[in-house]
């Protein structure tokens, strides 16, 4: 078995002459004694022996080659980036060939790959590569897609490097619904994502998964994580629509509680409502880490944003504004620049005239259930390479 200077790694033709591939490339970095004897071990079963049959016919054997060049890679190897990605791209198409995507040996191989992978030095962006590729390569039904989604998770959460992942909620409930996972599994994964988006930063993504979450969990279990979601929007600065809580029915379980009375008056009442409810449950605020200031901010922001759909294409007066937002006349603009910052209005401002001419406005609070989205740049991350799914 010949050694030769340049390899490629996507290889055609018969089994034995792909292991070839595969062998080649593992020796490269290796000195010509490690090579030789590399090599002769591969040699010794693809060669025909008497009385045996010949490789391409023995399924046996095949598989024993397989796992030997498993054993043998011990990390990314010495090649380019392409060489990289075909290499394993070839040895897991063997692996999936070899066995099938529910046996024993086929999940060892792949956590042992997996293992390898993470623990190289090389780059993420090889390894985001190799992996979505193998995650395209399994089937879909497959556990094992879990595995390495997770694995991805993993790489780039350390990395700091989420958003490379594009994972949206839509998605990820779609593969859940395919993998042949357990529920516990599922709610595990989704845990995971809430936690790790949280620990970058990314609140507004740990938000909507946190959601998902929620959706997935037994009844028997729903009553803290309701509480939980709630509390999480509340506390959002930059979260506004409290529909998609509202519609979770893990939160009819908490409608008792003081936090979904709060949730109600966000969802259908006004600043007047939210003060009385204050007034009454201070202790709330603290129990579930709530900032009254910025609980005051939303509710304001929420009543003008209602007020400024009431008006649609016409002036408003500050006056007017004054009175929803019990602000001072010279303290209205600050909040007008505010709402339309943050994307929940559109409109234009006269200081001449003292008024707001209302462009557009999402719905206001009492009318989430028509199916108002928010659509502002908070909701997505800027985009530098990209994970490939299918």
């Amino acid at each position: 078995m010949s050694v030769p200077d340049a390899i490629s790694v996507f290889a055609e033709g018969t089994f034995e002459e792909q292991i070839k591939e595969l062998v080649n490339y593992l020796s490269h970095g290796r000195s010509d004694e490690e090579k030789a004897a590399l090599i002769q071990s591969f040699e010794t079963l693809l060669l025909p022996q008497e009385g045996h049959k010949p490789i391409d016919e023995d399924e046996e054997r095949r598989k024993k080659v397989v796992t030997m060049v498993v054993d043998q890679t011990q990390g990314l190897g010495d090649g380019t980036e392409r060489e990289i990605e075909g290499y394993f791209n070839l040895l897991f198409a063997h692996i999936l060939s070899a066995f099938s995507s529910d046996a024993p040996e086929t999940k060892d191989h792949l956590n042992t790959l997996l293992q390898t992978i993470t623990s190289s030095p090389e780059s993420s962006s090889i390894k985001y590569r190799i992996l979505s590729n193998l995650f395209n390569a399994i089937p879909r039904s497959s556990s094992l897609r879990l595995k390495v989604n997770k694995t991805l998770v993993e790489i780039a959460s350390e990395n700091d490097e989420l958003n490379h992942l594009h994972l949206s909620v839509s998605e990820v409930e779609k593969w859940l619904s395919e993998w042949q996972v357990t529920s516990e599994e599922k709610t595990a994964y989704l845990k995971t994502l809430v936690d790790v988006f949280a620990q970058a930063g990314d609140l507004g993504a740990s938000y909507r998964f946190k959601l998902a979450y929620v959706r997935s969990l037994p009844s028997s279990e729903v009553e803290s994580a309701a509480l939980d979601v709630i509390a999480t929007a509340l506390r959002q600065q930059n979260v506004f629509d409290f529909d998609p809580i509202y519609r979770l029915e893990a939160v009819t379980s908490v409608k008792d509680s003081e936090l979904y009375s709060l949730l109600h008056i966000f969802l259908n009442d006004g600043l007047s409502e939210y003060k009385a409810w204050i007034g009454s449950h201070k202790e709330i605020l603290a129990k579930n880490d709530l900032d009254e200031a910025q609980l005051e901010r939303k509710i304001r922001l929420l009543s003008l944003t209602t007020l400024a759909f009431q008006n649609v294409g016409r002036d408003l007066p500050y006056s007017a504004i004054a009175v929803v937002l019990q602000v001072e006349p010279s303290e209205v603009e600050r909040w007008v620049i505010d709402v339309i910052r943050v994307g929940l209005v559109v409109g234009k401002l006269s200081q001449t005239a003292q008024t707001l001419h209302v462009v557009r406005a999402l719905l206001g609070p009492s009318n989430m259930s028509n199916g108002r989205l928010l659509k502002s740049g908070w909701l997505h991350g800027k985009r530098d390479w990209r994970v490939f799914w299918r």
